[in-house]
């Protein structure tokens, strides 16, 4: 038998888990997958979702069931109003605080959710760039009302070309950020990104990329999903919201796809048809954004979650996490 003493230094000599990180566009199939994984490893899920952060915006989130976060907690999630602001900043330091707590009870952190920027702050950290000045944002925002995102991207694209390339005409939240930083600081975002090369993670990470392979079969998942949605409240859901105040002009979270086309729904003359389509064409395009970040990432082979059942997924993403040697002891 060890003693105390020797018991504390062969813990202390064991390598600490690797951090897998679980990405992939909206209605990939990830929640599912990772809640299987966490069955046949003893991993503990983190959220990587911009969205699932704010608290009472559920349905739209499409945020794990309470049956399934009481049999696997997901951690950062429900962390903010949505009134507030949450930067890849925070989420940076959130994110480590809980690896590092999930990795000293001996357990593997599971990172799962398919907001890009977040992942890539973990993965390589972040520039230093100045903070958020809240009355430029809003002036941005109200200009933004008046010109539109387009207009702003057209501006960010005179001032800075490499960033207007990078970020999407209707990614609103990145566009201000761009524009937030040249008026901060006088230079482009993308001369700050390479003047500041942020360093590597202090810990292995284990990628893997799921997705339909079939594009078709992704939207038929986001089509399938935003009829359950809207069957389980979402228009209810952002109504109610509406009325109390929780959510208005401005705020971050109404810049989520679905709640920003729900409001103005509720703000308009009513066309529920309409509403639908609005809705799966901005869920299209944020899922072909999020596909093509990945590719630009070290992702490794990517598991089809479009074909077969569930259990095949799960022996796909098995064999490919027994190919890292850190995790290849937990498979023993």
């Amino acid at each position: 038998m060890l003693t105390g003493q020797a018991s504390t230094r062969t813990a202390r000599q064991a390598p600490e888990p690797p951090v897998i990180f679980l990405m992939g566009p909206t209605a990939a199939g990830k929640t599912a997958l990772a809640m299987a994984l966490c069955r046949r490893l003893p991993c503990d899920i983190v959220s990587v979702d911009s969205a699932m952060i704010y608290r009472g915006l559920d349905i739209g989130t499409d945020k794990p069931s309470p049956e399934m976060r009481r049999e696997a907690p997901h951690r950062l999630i429900d962390i903010c109003d949505p009134c507030q602001s949450y930067s890849a900043g925070r989420f940076l330091c959130d994110s480590l605080a809980e690896i590092r707590s999930i990795r000293r009870c001996g357990r593997i952190p599971l990172l799962v959710g398919g907001t890009g920027l977040y992942f890539r702050a973990l993965g390589g950290g972040l520039s230093r760039l100045p903070r958020a000045d809240p009355s430029l944002r809003a002036r941005l925002v109200r200009e933004a009302e008046t010109q539109g995102w387009p207009a702003l991207h057209r501006r960010l694209c005179r001032i800075d070309p490499e960033a207007g390339g990078r970020i999407h005409p209707n990614d609103p939240q990145r566009i201000q950020r761009a524009l937030e930083v040249w008026e901060l600081t006088g230079r482009p975002l993308s001369v700050l990104w390479r003047a500041d090369r942020p360093s590597a993670p202090p810990f292995e990470i284990v990628r893997l990329a799921v997705s339909p392979a079939e594009r078709s079969r992704l939207h038929e998942r986001i089509e399938r999903r935003l009829r359950t949605m809207l069957q389980r409240g979402l228009i209810e859901e952002t109504a109610a919201l509406r009325e109390r105040g929780v959510l208005a002009t401005g705020m971050p979270a109404l810049r989520l796809v679905g709640y920003r086309q729900v409001w103005t729904y509720l703000e308009m003359e009513p066309d529920r048809a309409a509403l639908v389509q609005k809705i799966a064409a901005a869920t299209r395009q944020l899922a072909k954004r999020q596909q093509n970040w990945l590719r630009s990432e070290p992702c490794g082979p990517w598991i089809d979650s479009g074909r077969g059942s569930l259990e095949q997924v799960l022996d796909e993403a098995s064999i490919q996490l027994q190919k890292a040697p850190a995790l290849r002891p937990y498979w023993t």
